[in-house]
């Protein structure tokens, strides 16, 4: 049981940080933009925070449910880190949304235009 707790949390939380290191990174590269860059690196840290915290919350809590039920083997492993893996996907698609809203708010309209879709 102590293994199979141990490669879950592992492997979860290499994919929380993962995802959270590509959130920063997209916001890098849209930081570049000179109408847009200040409030984009600011956006990309605290959005890549606040999916840290929430991630970390959400893996905690599959894990206490993986090691409730009585499916700690080979197929509750990777039944948790499915739905983990879900999870987590569907955050980072999130705060992009949330990036990208950000970039749009900061560019002023006038520049819209000229800023391909």
């Amino acid at each position: 049981m102590i293994i199979t707790m141990s490669t879950y949390f592992a492997l979860a939380l290499i994919l929380t940080f993962a995802l959270s290191y590509m959130i920063m990174k997209i916001g890098t590269l849209l930081g570049n933009c000179p109408a847009s860059g200040q409030a984009t690196r600011a956006a990309a840290v605290t959005i890549a925070t606040g999916y840290c915290a929430i991630g970390f919350g959400g893996v905690i809590l599959v894990g206490a449910l993986f090691v409730g039920s009585n499916t700690i083997g080979l197929a509750g492993l990777f039944g948790a880190l499915g739905f983990v893996s879900l999870c987590l996907g569907l955050g980072f698609t999130h705060a992009i949304g949330t990036l990208r809203a950000v970039v749009a708010q900061a560019v002023p309209p006038t520049q819209m235009n000229a800023i391909p879709a």
